[in-house]
């Protein structure tokens, strides 16, 4: 050892070779942060090797921020050199420029291409955002971002909604409604009413328990039937057969012989009174329905019970049949539609879209579809058969208490307070509202309608009411 440092210390050149190993080592050490100590080359060589992979692990994504840092703070960090580590290769960049048509012409055009396809997928939005983005306009996502404001996702579905309702089709011309005659001769409010298929004449029934026949063309009274001990609520003329039908408050269904003008036949069995009757188009058989909230389909001929519809919660106030499925549609008072197959006696759908009591039903001559009316909100309804999908919904003031529907698409609606409204079936659109006008002598609340039908040209409008009268509209 003595010999060794003795050697160093004579020989100069030795001594100079020592220092600057030394030095060198004393500046590795100083730039790796670490303090100088004396240990072996070997050990020296490993420690810097694990310091530097120790740098190179922990600082090479220190360039910029994390790409969640940066979507939180709204800003993007383009690095300074493609070449560095973590920086977006140039191959996928080009690739990325040309799918998405950024073709930069020359180098400062392709660095600001580039910027902007950074920009572009580093912000790139969450699958909300998208959403949101595909609900609003481009004029508003433009105004929201220059005002820096989020529009939220049900906000802009909304708008679109109304936007959509706002553009509805526009409707078919029709003809305004006139009044053309009132006709005064029942003394009880005016209930029910049918119209004769030939179209020569129209019965009504009423409070006053009384089944008048009046002349279509002249409206004059052409016979008065009685033999009801209470209320006449439904009336139905058989298109098949010289027999009229009807049903009132005394439980009773009456079978009218048009030839001889007397009852032939009565179905008894209605544990309650009758507020609906239908006869079926092509069947021998008579619907009727009331308070006891089942429907009772009876045999002309017979006079037996075919089958009890039950399965209503509520009065049936509104009943209608037709050929196909669903043949018999009944409306209750406790808010729902019945579809019912005539076959098997059973209801195979019920509809609960209405929020109050149904009192109406039509069902268009022409359409496989059929109409509700109830009270309150969006009341009037319209459904395709036999599904019963609901195709529209129209609103009208006030309790809707009948509905009728021409050949030419018209809907007309009546309600309690008196307002008439007449609707454009295809698009569900009002072009004619006017008030019921009462009889003299009557009070302001008897201007309720009650009862409707389009005579067979459907040209004729006849409205039956509270104030005891009956009133025949026609097209201007």
């Amino acid at each position: 050892m003595e010999a060794e440092s003795s050697l160093v210390m004579g020989d100069p050149s030795l001594k100079e070779l020592a220092e600057r190993n030394a030095k060198r080592t004393r500046l590795v050490y100083a730039h790796a942060g670490a303090p100088i100590s004396r240990a072996s080359p070997a050990q020296q060589v490993a420690t810097r090797a694990h310091l530097a992979t120790k740098l190179r692990a922990e600082y090479q994504d220190a360039h910029s921020l994390p790409e969640v840092i940066r979507n939180q703070q709204g800003t993007v960090t383009v690095p300074a050199s493609k070449t560095s580590a973590g920086s977006i290769d140039a191959e996928i960049l080009t690739q990325l420029e040309k799918e998405t048509g950024v073709a930069p012409t020359s180098s400062q055009d392709a660095q600001k291409g580039a910027v902007a396809l950074r920009t572009q997928y580093a912000s790139q939005p969450s699958t909300s955002s998208n959403l949101k983005s595909a609900l609003i306009h481009p004029e508003e996502a433009t105004a929201a971002t220059r005002a820096g404001s989020s529009q939220s996702m049900l906000n802009s579905a909304l708008i679109r909604k109304k936007e959509l309702a706002a553009r509805q089709a526009q409707p078919a011309f029709h003809p305004q409604w006139k009044l053309m005659r009132v006709i005064s001769g029942h003394l009880g409010w005016v209930r029910c009413m049918a119209v004769e298929p030939n179209n020569q004449w129209f019965a009504t029934g009423a409070g006053d328990r009384m089944i008048k026949i009046w002349d279509m063309a002249s409206g004059e009274l052409k016979l008065s039937l009685t033999g009801h001990i209470s209320t006449v609520r439904g009336l139905a003329i058989s298109s098949r057969h010289p027999y009229m039908f009807s049903a009132g408050e005394d439980k009773l269904v009456k079978c009218w012989d048009l030839e001889t003008n007397k009852v032939v036949r009565q179905y008894y069995g209605s544990l309650s009174g009758i507020y609906s009757l239908a006869l079926h188009p092509t069947l021998d058989v008579v619907v009727s329905a009331g308070r006891d909230a089942v429907a009772r389909v009876w045999d002309v001929r017979t006079k037996a019970q075919v089958h009890v519809l039950s399965g209503h919660r509520g009065t049936i106030a509104s009943l209608q049949c037709q050929e196909s499925d669903p043949q018999v549609i009944t409306g209750s008072m406790d808010s729902t539609v019945k579809l019912w197959d005539l076959a098997a006696g059973k209801c195979y759908t019920t509809l609960t879209h209405h929020k109050k009591s149904v009192r109406a039903l039509a069902i268009p001559p022409n359409e496989f579809t059929f109409y509700s009316g109830s009270t309150g909100g969006r009341n009037i309804k319209k459904w395709r058969c036999p599904e019963g999908t609901l195709l529209r919904n129209m609103t009208q003031d006030g309790i809707v208490n009948t509905l009728s529907v021409n050949a030419d698409g018209v809907l007309f609606s009546g309600t309690d307070a008196g307002a008439m409204q007449f609707f454009d079936g295809e698009t569900g659109v009002a072009f004619q509202s006017i008030n019921d006008i009462v009889q003299p002598g009557s009070l302001d609340a008897e201007a309720g309608i009650f009862c409707s039908a389009f005579d067979q040209t459907g040209t004729r409008l006849i409205t039956g009411g509270a104030d005891k009268t009956i009133k025949v509209y026609r097209e201007m």
